[in-house]
């Protein structure tokens, strides 16, 4: 690798080690606690986020915990007892505010992962785990604080924020390594 490769990833990382530092751990403890004590849990974000999203929801799923990604067929309605987990880095993405309702009026509780803490999603949030990192709404000019375009830095930090979360709950859970290898797919 040359040098300005190993010094781009070693940028990136510190950033990104940046950004999950400030997470604050009590809040991603009941986030988790939120989860594993839903009746179901529906999932949802878009563009790039919507990845990290859905890898959460695998993961989710080998836990043994009832998930559903919205789109998806299969996805089942929300009511009281049940949590919606929604991903809007900009705290603006107006599917996501639709949704957000959509769940609130039915009585689930929604869970938002937002870099924006005053925006309209967490506004209409009843829980607010907050991921501070540049999104598509702080890329350009002074407000731009990344090496990595775009929303790239709130994404992978969505990505280890979620492996973290993952522990968490197979701690909450109880569930062993055998068991989630044994809800992995075998249609590959």
């Amino acid at each position: 690798m040359t040098q300005a490769g190993s010094e781009m990833f070693a940028t990136a990382l510190d950033e990104l080690g940046a950004v999950v530092r400030r997470i604050d751990d009590g809040r991603v403890d009941s986030a988790c606690e939120m989860l594993a004590g839903a009746g179901k849990i529906v999932v949802y974000g878009c563009g790039r986020e919507a990845l990290q999203v859905k890898g959460f929801a695998m993961r989710l799923f080998h836990l043994g915990l009832p998930v559903a990604v919205v789109g998806d067929m299969t996805t089942p309605p929300l009511g009281k007892g049940d949590v919606f987990l929604a991903s809007s880095g900009p705290g603006e993405t107006s599917t996501v505010l639709t949704l957000m309702r959509v769940a609130r009026d039915a009585g689930a509780k929604v869970l938002l992962l937002t870099a924006e803490p005053a925006g309209s999603a967490a506004k209409l949030a009843d829980f607010t785990l907050l991921v501070p990192a540049q999104t598509m709404a702080s890329d350009q000019g002074a407000a731009r604080t990344s090496v990595l375009p775009m929303g790239s830095l709130f994404e992978g930090a969505l990505f280890l924020l979620f492996e973290v979360m993952v522990l968490k709950l197979k701690a909450l859970t109880g569930a062993t390594p055998e068991a989630m290898r044994a809800r992995h797919t075998n249609m590959e």
